[in-house]
């Protein structure tokens, strides 16, 4: 599980100037970050300024249920002990948290906040724990009594937005909210292009070294990328990275820098994406090959690997 998750995206670059005129495109800050939304409106009888106040309002609503960082989110509250009536919303992110447990084998787990919180990756200051306290952030993550659902969320928050957009008669949207979901094609009428950054520590702008360009071949799909060379700490010469095991309680130490999933939604790739950090190039690379309907470009220090239909360049 990761607390800052990104799509290595050029955003001005390749989604911003790729929004030529005859597409709309809509933006603003959710999240802790940016959204960027790029749509082809033909057929669509929405004007633009009433889907920036609708995708605003999503988000916002997104924020105020299912944000840790929010003090009176509805997820805080339930963190706090003072919340016991949940929304719909809520309910179908806990729902969503239960199926990535089973399915990664608790390599994705939504119970496992006090693991990052006593590590300084979650909802905290940065800190090197004792095994006492890693051995007690443990046990509590295993009660799902203080949950983070940041392993999907921005996923999830993507899915939304393109739910609403295609129920609104669009067909060709890509939808950025640190992570990526595209479906149809682009102004040039190809698919849509994502850069994939080059997973090196200090490449802290997005874009800026890119390791290759992703291209959606116009399918409708969920795009993640999940690393741990922007977001660690080092004490005493040894790196702390923020993808920790919630089966160990420990950060992660194998040779995986980055994962990249595509996925039939945002929020599966944003969960395997996850997982394959957790689970290392090995079993990353096994799971993909048992599942063709997701594709995964896995970089490590020594290697890296493209599934058959991930279309790089």
């Amino acid at each position: 599980m990761k607390t800052v998750k990104f799509i290595s995206v050029a955003l001005a670059a390749l989604v911003m100037a790729a929004c030529q005129p005859r597409y709309v495109k809509l933006g603003g800050y959710a999240q802790g970050g940016v959204w960027a939304v790029c749509y082809n409106p033909a057929g669509v009888t929405m004007s633009p300024a009433e889907m920036q106040a609708a995708v605003d309002s999503i988000l916002n609503t997104i924020d105020t249920t299912l944000s840790g960082y929010n003090s009176k989110s509805r997820l805080s509250r339930f963190n706090r002990g003072e919340l016991r009536d949940t929304d719909s919303l809520f309910r179908t992110a806990l729902k969503m948290a239960e199926h990535y447990f089973e399915m990664t084998d608790g390599a994705v787990d939504a119970g496992a906040g006090p693991l990052f919180d006593v590590w300084g990756f979650g909802f905290s200051a940065d800190s090197l724990p004792d095994k006492a306290a890693v051995d007690s952030a443990l046990l509590l993550s295993r009660e799902w009594k203080v949950l983070n659902f940041n392993s999907f969320a921005q996923g999830f928050s993507c899915d939304l937005v393109a739910s609403f957009l295609k129920s609104k008669g669009v067909a060709d949207m890509l939808v950025d909210i640190g992570e990526i979901y595209c479906c149809g094609v682009n102004p040039d009428g190809a698919g849509w292009k994502v850069g994939i950054d080059n997973p090196v520590d200090g490449n802290d702008n997005p874009g800026a070294d890119l390791h290759g360009i992703w291209s959606s071949g116009g399918r409708a799909c969920g795009l993640v990328t999940s690393g741990n060379y922007r977001k660690y700490y080092v004490v005493d010469g040894v790196k702390y990275s923020h993808t920790i095991d919630p089966r160990t309680g420990y950060p992660v130490s194998h040779s995986l820098l980055s994962a990249t999933v595509v996925a039939p939604t945002s929020a599966e790739a944003d969960a395997l994406a996850t997982f394959f950090m957790v689970a290392g190039y090995e079993e990353a690379r096994r799971y993909v090959e048992s599942r063709p309907d997701i594709e995964a470009y896995l970089i490590c220090s020594d290697c890296e690997w493209a599934s058959p239909g991930f279309t790089l360049n």
